[in-house]
């Protein structure tokens, strides 16, 4: 099986294969919960488990750590499922954030929202959560629902964590891609730059560095600090 994003130095090739946890391209939050939810039964079953090992080894603090992960993976499961229920456009949601009344989603493009990160045109889980929380705390707040207030939005998203994952993978590129270019200002070949003294750096030379960097962001498709093109989506 494939992995649908190259490895970068802090993972391994079996945390990059992620294709099997999905039907299509990309994840529902459908499938996150279930996945979620099978993952705490697992350890909650492995907390069973080691309450009676083969070997007389006292394992309570082991014991109490995987019931203790168990019970936040189903609150997390429990925080997906009711996103999955969002996005399906079955619970109602406020059309504007309590207090501020600033709006969200479409009607968020080109507003001016100084708070909390700027205009919520892509809202968080967080905020969702707190959009349906806002219609039980006021039944007659005007609502709508996710699929409705991201009508005409065509977002090809990804995460804040994938963005830095991805520019993990372009730093890393560029760095090997530093050591092959012949650099202008102390007229190595290739490898690291020298000083006027002839001494070995490990930072190039700002020349050969914008280079690089030129090379490696038109291969993998980046523009300034945000990947342009999200792999496997067409």
């Amino acid at each position: 099986m494939q992995n649908n994003h190259a490895v970068t130095p802090d993972e391994t090739a079996a945390e990059a294969d992620v294709a099997h946890l999905m039907a299509g391209k990309q994840i529902t939050l459908d499938e996150l919960a279930v996945e979620a939810a099978a993952m705490s039964l697992r350890l909650r079953q492995l907390a069973r488990a080691a309450e009676t090992p083969a070997t007389p080894v006292e394992l309570e603090p082991i014991i109490e750590s995987l019931r203790h992960h168990g019970r936040q993976l189903g609150e997390i499961e429990e925080q997906l499922a009711a996103l999955a229920r969002i996005v399906e456009g079955d619970v109602p949601l406020a059309k504007t954030f309590m207090g501020s009344k600033d709006p969200w989603g479409a009607a968020a493009r080109g507003s001016d929202r100084e708070d909390y990160g700027g205009p919520a045109v892509v809202p968080t889980g967080r905020q969702l959560l707190h959009l349906a929380h806002a219609v039980k705390l006021s039944p007659d707040t005007e609502t709508t629902t996710y699929p409705e207030a991201m009508g005409g939005m065509r977002v090809i998203w990804e995460s804040k964590a994938a963005q830095a994952r991805r520019r993990r993978e372009r730093d890393t590129a560029v760095a090997a891609e530093v050591l092959t270019l012949k650099c202008e200002t102390c007229e190595v070949s290739s490898g690291h730059c020298v000083t006027r003294n002839g001494r070995i750096s490990e930072r190039p030379h700002t020349k050969r560095q914008r280079e690089a960097e030129a090379t490696v962001d038109a291969r993998l498709g980046f523009l300034g600090d945000n990947p342009v093109a999200v792999p496997g989506v067409d």
